[in-house]
């Protein structure tokens, strides 16, 4: 019964205190009361710490959306935090790529040119998607972390002492409206004349009674209002102390978002650096192999004329005789190792005396196509 009597005691003195504080707020709001403020030294920290917390939850926010763009499943892992499940493990896009492209050589072919390229990218992006759930598990680890720290285990403890001192500054606002009125009505008492002028004259002692007590009352209210003012005005200060020491604690914050920032940083310098280095490897393998040209069997097709059908004797060696009409200067036929590369036909075959016979004709045809012309110069006199 002694309990209960305190709990509903207890009740009541926190229900008058919510409407004292609530009256206060309003009052202060209608501009019809003073407000304590706040040193400028503590209003800069707290303007701090709130920016802190704004800013932490969008880089936390869109560092999810970076990591795993898919809303759906970003719903789905909180949905799993927050019933302290294990998120089930789900492909990342290059591993589904990586799958696609290597059924899809299984089905046209693996061991064509298309089919076997098809599983060297099928490879490489499923060890892209390898590295992609390192940097996703590391980013959560070194970066997020201790982002989430901040927001949900200190941040809620700088809120929890703000309000702790708004109570405490709406309190000692409180304390000094109730002083102030005190003494308004004690300097009232004092300077109250109820009878007139005709006081002395029906003066009694009932009156002189009831004057006494009131000055006595009043006293005590003002006595009880200057140290309500003084404990509330002590307990308002040692929250603001409070309260600044834990928001310098954003400094330290600070530093440690920085490092957790670094780490983030060289696991995608990490990751991006395996990604290069394995496409490049990729890129190599690709460049050394086939002609991307080639279609199975057909060869490439090229601008050069064909001589397939040409009699050998009739193939005139490549020279530099562009200027020969307009300029009437000297050509010179090509060295031997140019003339060798005609494009003959790829299906002919020449034994040594052969090939040495047909150079001696193509020689001698060249010789009597290109006369090389002097012209004599006459001296001019003048």
């Amino acid at each position: 019964a002694d309990l209960d009597q305190m709990d509903i005691t207890r009740l009541a003195v926190d229900a008058g205190a919510f409407i004292n504080r609530a009256v206060q707020y309003t009052e202060e709001a209608l501009g019809q009361a003073e407000k304590t403020e706040l040193d400028s030294r503590l209003e800069s920290l707290l303007d701090r710490a709130e920016s802190t917390k704004t800013w932490t939850d969008k880089i936390i926010s869109q560092t999810e959306t970076l990591l795993q763009p898919n809303p759906g499943a970003r719903l789905e892992d909180r949905l799993y935090k927050g019933l302290d499940w294990s998120a089930p493990q789900r492909p990342t896009p290059q591993e589904l790529l990586s799958e696609n492209m290597i059924n899809a050589a299984l089905e046209l072919g693996q061991h064509t040119p298309y089919g076997s390229t098809l599983i060297k990218c099928g490879e490489l992006e499923r060890q892209i998607g390898m590295a992609n759930k390192k940097l996703i598990q590391s980013t959560s680890i070194n970066f997020l972390s201790p982002l989430r720290m901040f927001t949900d285990e200190e941040y809620p403890v700088i809120q929890n002492e703000r309000r702790q001192l708004v109570n405490k500054r709406l309190d000692l606002d409180i304390a000094k409206s109730r002083l102030r009125k005190a003494q308004e009505v004690e300097n009232e008492g004092l300077n109250a004349d109820p009878l007139g002028e005709d006081y002395v004259a029906h003066v009694s002692y009932m009156f002189s009674f009831l004057r006494v007590r009131w000055q006595k009352m009043w006293a005590q209210e003002v006595s009880q209002a200057e140290m309500e003012l003084r404990i509330c005005q002590s307990l308002f200060d040692r929250q603001s102390e409070i309260t600044r020491l834990l928001l310098e604690g954003i400094n330290p914050t600070h530093a440690a978002h920085l490092r957790s920032l670094v780490d983030f940083v060289e696991a995608q310098a990490s990751y991006y650096a395996q990604c290069y280095q394995l496409t490049q490897d990729l890129r190599m393998q690709l460049a050394s192999g086939p002609s991307l040209g080639y279609n199975n069997n057909w060869p490439l097709e090229t601008n050069e004329p064909s001589t397939r059908n040409l009699p050998i004797a009739t193939i005139q060696p490549l020279a530099a005789c562009g200027s020969l009409i307009t300029n009437h200067t000297t050509c010179q036929s090509l060295p031997t190792n140019q003339a060798n590369s005609l494009p003959l036909a790829t299906n002919q075959a020449f034994d040594d005396s052969t090939a040495n016979e047909t150079w001696t004709a193509i020689s001698t045809s060249s010789q009597a196509m290109v006369t090389p012309r002097t012209f004599r110069s006459n001296p001019i006199t003048l």
